[in-house]
C-alpha cells in the first residue's frame, strides 16, 4: 500500500449526538464530522469515516470505518434509512490477504463516496468500493468490492460485485453484475430515463439538506 488517508481529529468536528462513536479497538480512530452535516440520533457512524459538509444520515443508517480502512462521505451524499457502508478488512487467521482499499485520485480508501450521492433504504456498500458523483444506488442494493462511476442509476436489489461500472450506466432492478463483461454491457441513460427518474430523487435529498442549513441558520 502506498499511501494512507489520516486525519488530525479536530474537536470543532466532533457531532454532539451520542450515535458518534470511537472504534472500540482503537479509541484513536473517531469520526470526523462536519458542521452541516447532520447524523440522525438512531444512526450509527463509528470509526475512521469522513462526513462532509451537507451530508444526511438517516435513522438505521451505519457507517463504520476499519482502522486503515477510512470510509470517506463527500458534501451533499444522502444516506437514507437502514443504509449500511462499511470498508472490510480481507484476512485469514489475522493476515491480510490483499489490499482491502479503493484508489481514487491517488488516495486510497475502504469505501469513498463522492458528491452528491443517494443510498436509497436499505442498500449496503462493502469496501474496497467508490461510488461516483451524482449516482443513486436503489433500495436493498450491494455493492461490494466494486466501483461505480459518476452519473449511474442502480435499481433496488441489484448486486454490483467485483466489477468497474463506467459514468452514465444504468443497472436494472434485479440485476446481477459479477462480470466486467456484464458490466461493460450495461446501457447507458437515456436523457428521457434522467429527467424524469434520477434527478427527482436528487432533488429531493438536496431539498432535504436546504430544510437543514435553513433551520441551523433561524437557530443561530
Amino acid at each position: 500500500m502506498n499511501k494512507i488517508i489520516t486525519f488530525n481529529h479536530n474537536q470543532n468536528h466532533q457531532s454532539q449526538t451520542a450515535s458518534v462513536l470511537n472504534y472500540q479497538p482503537s479509541p484513536e480512530l473517531s469520526p470526523e464530522v462536519e458542521g452541516t452535516a447532520e447524523v440522525h440520533s438512531l444512526a450509527a457512524v463509528i470509526g475512521n469515516v469522513y462526513l462532509g459538509e451537507r451530508v444526511m444520515v438517516a435513522p438505521g443508517a451505519s457507517i463504520r470505518g476499519e482502522r486503515e480502512r477510512l470510509v470517506w462521505v463527500s458534501q451533499e451524499v444522502q444516506i437514507r434509512d437502514g443504509v449500511i457502508v462499511q470498508g472490510v478488512d480481507t484476512g485469514h487467521h489475522q493476515e491480510l490477504m490483499g489490499e482491502p482499499v479503493v484508489e481514487v485520485n491517488g488516495h486510497y480508501y475502504g469505501v469513498y463516496i463522492d458528491r452528491g450521492v443517494t443510498l436509497a433504504h436499505q442498500c449496503q456498500i462493502c469496501g474496497p468500493a467508490s461510488i461516483g458523483a451524482e449516482t443513486y444506488v436503489g433500495m436493498q442494493s450491494l455493492i461490494f468490492r466494486a466501483t461505480v462511476g459518476s452519473n449511474c442509476v442502480v435499481e433496488p436489489k441489484a448486486l454490483v460485485m467485483g466489477v468497474n461500472i463506467a459514468d452514465d450506466r444504468y443497472v436494472p432492478a434485479g440485476a446481477l453484475i459479477t462480470t466486467q463483461a456484464a458490466a461493460d454491457d450495461l446501457p447507458g441513460i437515456s436523457p428521457r430515463y434522467s429527467s424524469r427518474r434520477r434527478q427527482p430523487m436528487v432533488a429531493q435529498g438536496r431539498k432535504f439538506n436546504a430544510k437543514v442549513i435553513s433551520s441551523e441558520n433561524q437557530v443561530a
